[in-house]
C-alpha cells in the first residue's frame, strides 16, 4: 500500500511539473498574440507634408472642434506620432518643427505612407487653379519620382507655366518703366529677367526664357523635356514634342513689324 501510494505521489508531482512547463511556453504565444492586436498603425514613425492649406488646422486634441494651435502652411513637413478616428475622420497626431505639435485631419498631408496618395494629390492638382496648382504640381513631382500619373501631370504644368509666362509677358510690358530702362546702360533684356514676379516662380526653380525681339516670356520647357526622354511611351509623348517644337519657333521669331 505504501509503495502505491508513494507511486501515486510521484505521478501527481510530475503531472503538476508538466501542466506548469506547458503553462509556461504558452505564456509567450498569448503575450506575442495580445502584441499583435496592439501593434502600433503602419504611419506611425513617417514623415509626410502638408499640400491640403484648407484641411491643415494643428489641433491641441483629435476632433474637428478642438482648439487650434495654428493652420500650417503647404510644404511644412510633419512626423506622424499617433493616429485616431474622431468626428468622421481620421486624425495624425505629429510633430510640426521647429516648436510645434498638435492633432491634423489625415486628408491635410501627403506622403509615402498610404497608398494612393500620389492619385489623392493627382487629383487635387487637377481641381486647383492659379499659383496654387503650379505649387501642388512641383510638390507631386519630388513626392513621386516614379508614379503613373507623372506624364500627364509634366505636360499640364508645362502647360500651365507657358500660359503664365504670357501673363508675365504683359505684366512686364506695363510695369517696367521705359524712360528708366533707357536711362541706364544695363541692357534691355536684363530688366525683364529681373521682373519681380518672376521671384516666386524661381522659388520653385521654374525657368523662363525672354525673347529680346517680340519682348515675351516663353517657358524654358523643362517637363514637357522630362516627358519626351523619360517616357517615351506615354501616350503625352507626342504632345509634348510638339510643345517642344512650337517653344523652338517662338524663341527663333522676331518681333511682328
Amino acid at each position: 500500500m505504501r509503495s502505491r501510494s508513494l507511486c501515486l505521489s510521484i505521478s501527481l508531482v510530475l503531472m503538476a511539473n508538466i501542466c506548469i512547463e506547458a503553462q509556461k511556453r504558452a505564456r509567450p504565444s498569448a503575450q506575442k498574440e495580445r502584441t499583435a492586436s496592439v501593434q502600433k498603425p503602419k504611419e506611425v514613425g513617417s514623415t509626410a507634408v502638408v499640400m491640403d492649406e484648407t484641411l491643415s488646422v494643428l489641433r491641441v486634441k483629435p476632433s474637428l472642434f478642438a482648439d487650434s494651435v495654428q493652420r500650417m502652411r503647404r510644404g511644412r513637413k510633419i512626423q506622424v506620432l499617433g493616429v485616431k478616428e474622431a468626428d468622421g475622420v481620421k486624425f495624425y497626431r505629429v510633430s510640426a518643427p521647429p516648436n510645434n505639435s498638435g492633432w491634423v485631419q489625415a486628408d491635410a498631408v501627403f506622403g509615402k505612407i498610404r497608398e494612393g496618395d500620389d492619385a489623392r494629390l493627382a487629383g487635387l492638382v487637377h481641381a486647383s487653379n492659379g499659383f496654387d496648382q503650379i505649387e501642388l504640381a512641383s510638390a507631386f513631382f519630388e513626392l513621386y519620382t516614379e508614379s503613373q500619373f507623372r506624364p500627364a501631370l509634366l505636360l499640364l504644368y508645362g502647360d500651365l507655366l507657358e500660359e503664365s509666362a504670357a501673363k508675365l509677358s504683359k505684366d512686364a510690358g506695363s510695369r517696367l518703366n521705359r524712360r528708366e530702362m533707357a536711362a541706364t546702360a544695363a541692357p534691355m533684356h536684363s530688366y525683364y529677367l529681373n521682373f519681380v514676379m518672376l521671384d516666386r516662380y524661381r522659388k520653385l526653380g521654374i525657368v523662363f526664357l525672354f525673347n529680346s525681339a517680340s519682348r515675351t516670356f516663353h517657358y524654358d520647357g523643362a517637363s514637357w523635356r522630362a516627358v519626351v526622354q523619360k517616357f517615351p511611351a506615354a501616350s503625352e509623348f507626342a504632345e509634348a514634342q510638339k510643345r517642344l517644337d512650337s517653344l523652338k519657333l517662338k524663341m527663333e521669331r522676331s518681333a511682328v513689324k
